[in-house]
């Protein structure tokens, strides 16, 4: 099967599916470029297999992950994602906000435990940063500018993943959040 580039997710059951930690730390690995079986997920995620299997289960009824081709044996099948990112497109209601919401604050927390991580006398540390500014857009303006920086990442993305990537590359994160802030204007 051929990858998306990114898995939108708009159902809010979907995206209640994304919420778990254990998920969310699964989901990163695979949407990597890894893939895993059930059991190397459970040592990712702190679970058992049979746990970790449920879960893998769950997210492959959304169109997030799938079975990948035995290999070895066959005894144990692995997972792999349907693409390369992953983007929720649809906070339409108070179930699909609220879990919308602790996914990014399970995101927040997985990217502020790597800069607690990350030892200080890293020859990259220098290029860690974390940069929050307010702007003043039009509607225009941020729909622009949220496609430019999607673009931007997606140029360096360039279809590298956790198996099939340079020498010299390391895998770096990154977090890009647009968040209206204050009252709309009157002609929105």
């Amino acid at each position: 099967m051929v990858k998306q580039k990114r898995v939108e997710i708009s159902d809010p059951r979907a995206i209640r599916a994304l919420a778990h930690p254990a998920r969310q730390r699964i989901i990163d690995e695979l949407f990597s470029g890894r893939v895993l079986t059930a059991t190397e997920c459970a040592e990712l995620a702190g679970l058992t297999p049979s746990a970790t299997s449920y879960h893998l289960r769950a997210l492959e009824r959304w169109g997030i992950v799938e079975r990948a081709e035995a290999t070895g044996d066959g005894r144990e099948r692995p997972w792999r994602a349907l693409g390369t990112g992953l983007m929720i497109t649809s906070q339409s209601d108070t179930a699909g906000r609220t879990a919308s919401h602790a996914m990014m604050r399970s995101n927040v927390d997985h990217l502020m435990q790597q800069f607690a991580e990350l030892p200080a006398d890293d020859p990259w540390e220098e290029l860690s940063s974390f940069n929050r500014t307010r702007l003043w857009l039009s509607f225009e303006e941020a729909t622009e500018l949220h496609a430019r920086m999607t673009a931007l990442v997606d140029e360096y993305r360039k279809d590298r993943t956790a198996s099939e990537h340079p020498d010299g590359t390391r895998s770096v994160s990154t977090l890009v959040a647009f968040v209206p802030t204050g009252k709309p204007p009157e002609q929105s």
